[in-house]
């Protein structure tokens, strides 16, 4: 097993409360990559019995996966289901909850926001949203066997973050024309004030037809169905980081009722919280707990650094 923690200076891995036979890392990418790779996350864990682990990742940005494991990881994105992902994928921007079975060995995730996906990919993100994809479909072939080369000879642990930074800044494209009002949108996007994407993003003068270009573009969603996922988000996480049953007394008050705070839920998660939250998912929650730890907030889809405008 890896040795679980973080270089971030004062976070212990002990405060994870990390399931047995697992290992968790969560690091932050330099500071000329944070803006587009908000976040690097390893884990680790062993194969605990035949029928594998299974586990749930919430919606959120884009994420690379560099596997490192010679036993299957399935993956069901809706109704679509990939047995077993390859050693280099990227899952794209995602509006569900996703199963995930596991037979042990190591996964290194590289997150990815709408920024990141400006500067990285020239694919719309609306034509791989809620999907996987082989990561040499849309990085050059050589750059991604670099990649998995560099991180299967690493430790796979404390030497992880410095190859990923040394990779990344000598990969990083020119910057993209769209980045600034990328980063406007993001802002408004996890603003608590922000009520109508639509409105908030008129008075910086960006008009309609440009916001929804721009919002399937670079986030893969328009921006209706972005705002209903982070106003989900925030209300369900606040729950789910409680713990125990759902306190529904956790809704924000930009819901107008329960019930329609549970049909937000049957739609990101496929069920109600209670139905969700009854299951046993102590590798998500811990992930939740680090992240958070780390970086102040538990996911990158709520994460305000990563949509700061000032470099």
């Amino acid at each position: 097993m890896i040795e679980s923690g973080s270089h971030t200076a004062g976070v212990s891995a002990e405060d994870f409360g990390l399931p047995p036979n697992t290992a968790l890392r969560y690091e932050q990418p330099a500071a000329a990559l944070r803006r587009h790779l908000p976040s690097y996350v390893v884990l680790d864990s062993e194969n605990v019995g035949p029928s594998g682990t299974a586990e749930w990742m919430l919606p959120s940005w884009a994420q690379i996966w560099v596997v490192i494991t010679d036993r299957p990881i399935t993956v069901r994105i809706g109704s679509r289901r990939y047995d077993p992902v390859s050693s280099a994928i990227l899952y794209g921007v995602t509006s569900r909850a996703m199963p995930v079975l596991a037979h042990g060995g190591v996964t290194i995730g590289i997150d990815v926001s709408p920024l990141g996906w400006a500067r990285f990919f020239s694919r719309s993100a609306e034509t791989l949203r809620d999907r996987i994809t082989p990561l040499a479909d849309i990085m050059p072939p050589a750059a991604v066997n670099e990649l998995v080369a560099r991180l299967h000879g690493s430790d796979r642990a404390l030497e992880v973050k410095q190859v990923l930074d040394d990779f990344f800044l000598r990969h990083l494209p020119d910057p993209n024309p769209d980045e600034p009002i990328v980063a406007e949108i993001m802002r408004l996007i996890v603003d608590d004030e922000t009520l109508d994407l639509s409105v908030a993003a008129a008075g910086l003068g960006i008009d309609i037809r440009t916001l929804r270009r721009l919002s399937k573009r670079y986030f893969g969603f328009p921006p209706r169905m972005l705002m209903m996922r982070t106003r989900f988000l925030r209300s369900f996480l606040a729950m789910l980081g409680k713990g125990g049953r759902a306190d529904y007394s956790l809704v924000g008050p930009d819901y107008h009722d329960l019930s329609h705070f549970t049909r937000d839920a049957k739609r990101f998660l496929g069920m109600t919280p209670r139905q969700f939250m009854a299951m046993d998912t102590p590798y998500l929650e811990a992930a939740l707990r680090a992240r958070n730890l780390v970086f102040g907030v538990p996911t990158p889809s709520l994460d305000r650094s990563g949509s700061d405008t000032d470099g």
